[in-house]
């Protein structure tokens, strides 16, 4: 079986391994010319089902509670096994027990364990809340790594290449994000920084509450860190605005005042897919099938998705299969 995979962000490579894994001839088609660029190079790469469980809906826990498990098989080294730690300023501990009601799979924590945990914090934070078995990774070494695997399985990549009239193949699978015609589908701008500093080290994400403006700092190599919280309902890719990157840099001395000194590596906007309910769907139309909607859940959903589509392609070829 021939199939071709419409982009190349987390949903396109995850499902072209999971096709090609299974046997598949695979060809990956992107417009741009290489990896990145799209909402997908932007990501944090928090792998933490529960915490997202505290504003999403059950089947983000159910789909993505595994997908720890998966990127680690997959890419063995690029998956980080240290949890989430989330946190609050003692005048916000309301919203940290908002957070704890609504989600599972945490313990609390007090100020002497956050200073075991995080010693940078250490007297900083009086209560919080440790996701034991979260992960995180780095989005683009896992992006690069998963492409590296894929062409020595063999699969085909064509970067700079217009995908929508693919001919020559017995599949399809339609991965574009926001670049679909699909008119269910809204944009959700996310900006995010990386920060550079040497008078921090953080070993695992780390979720500072707040009312107004809630933030999480990915700890990355080289002392860099993922800033993010951002969540716009807006399809502008336009570069961050003044605003976001205030309050971005508020949260982030907020957490720790050495970030005020920080260098300021990069700025990135990510326009995330989303449907009207915020889940992701597989869906087939005749030959072709579409994996959309992803969210902010990209790295967290993206392996359930690719094995829904690839059953769905081999289901099927049983059953012609059985007819013939």
């Amino acid at each position: 079986m021939r199939v071709l995979v419409k982009g190349a962000g987390v949903a396109g490579l995850t499902a072209a391994f999971e096709l090609a894994a299974r046997g598949a001839t695979v060809t990956v088609a992107e417009i741009r010319h290489g990896l990145g660029g799209n909402a997908s190079w932007f990501a944090g790469g928090m792998l933490a089902p529960w915490c997202e469980r505290e504003s999403a809906e059950l089947p983000v826990l159910d789909l993505g509670r595994d997908a720890a498990n998966w990127w680690n098989t997959v890419l063995p080294g690029q998956v980080t096994w240290a949890g989430t730690l989330v946190v609050a300023a003692p005048r916000d501990t309301g919203e940290l027990d908002r957070f704890a009601s609504r989600t599972s799979g945490h313990r609390r924590v007090d100020e002497d364990e956050i200073a075991l945990l995080e010693p940078d914090l250490a007297g900083r934070f009086r209560r919080g809340l440790l996701f034991s078995d979260e992960a995180h990774l780095d989005p683009r070494q896992a992006m690069a790594a998963l492409h590296d695997k894929l062409a020595a399985m063999g699969v085909e990549f064509r970067f700079g290449a217009d995908a929508r009239h693919g001919s020559g193949f017995d599949r399809q699978i339609d991965c574009t994000g926001m670049a679909a015609v699909d008119d269910r589908l809204r944009g959700v701008r996310g900006e995010m920084l990386i920060l550079r500093t040497l008078d921090i080290s953080l070993s695992r994400p780390v979720r500072l509450l707040h009312p107004r403006f809630p933030l999480y700092a990915v700890p990355r190599a080289d002392m860099q860190f993922m800033i993010g919280a951002t969540m716009i309902e807006s399809q502008s890719a336009r570069p961050v605005t003044a605003r976001s990157m205030m309050e971005l840099l508020g949260a982030a001395y907020a957490l720790h005042p050495a970030f005020g000194e920080a260098e300021i590596v990069e700025t990135g906007v990510g326009v995330r897919p989303a449907f009207p309910d915020n889940l992701p769907r597989v869906e087939t139309s005749g030959d072709s099938v579409a994996i959309n909607g992803l969210y902010r859940h990209g790295f967290l959903l993206a392996p359930a998705m690719a094995r829904q589509a690839a059953d769905l392609f081999f289901q099927s070829r049983q059953k012609q299969g059985a007819c013939s």
